[in-house]
């Protein structure tokens, strides 16, 4: 779910000992569990209620969310393989190219430079 590794897991737990001390951090890992059990049941019964009231216009409600789920777990090949197969157009036409810089025009002798109080 959080996609925490065993490295991250031991972290964890060896800051919680240093930190909650031996003799609670058991009591507070049970509190942890519970409350992410409590919070999953909470998602199902939430899930299941949508599921119930909206009926088979869940499905397409889920559709784009999936999508969505799909570009941030970041598979590239399924990416590159959806904008290369799809005959979509694309939503939206690139940007323009940005205007180009203008040229810094040199001080004259004793001349100050400007300030920019933004970036002081």
């Amino acid at each position: 779910m959080f996609g925490l590794s065993i490295d991250h897991i031991v972290i964890l737990l060896l800051a919680g000992l240093f930190i909650l001390g031996p003799e609670r951090l058991p009591e507070a890992a049970r509190w942890v569990a519970q409350t992410v059990k409590r919070a999953r049941g909470f998602a199902a019964g939430t899930k299941a209620q949508l599921e119930a009231e909206l009926g088979p216009e869940y499905q397409e409600l889920r559709k784009p969310l999936q999508e969505l789920q799909s570009l941030r777990i970041g598979n590239p090949r399924a990416a590159v393989t959806r904008y290369l197969l799809d005959d979509t157009p694309p939503a939206a036409s690139p940007a323009p190219p940005p205007a180009p810089a203008p040229v810094p025009v040199p001080l004259r002798a004793n001349e100050r430079p400007p300030v920019d109080p933004d970036a002081t």
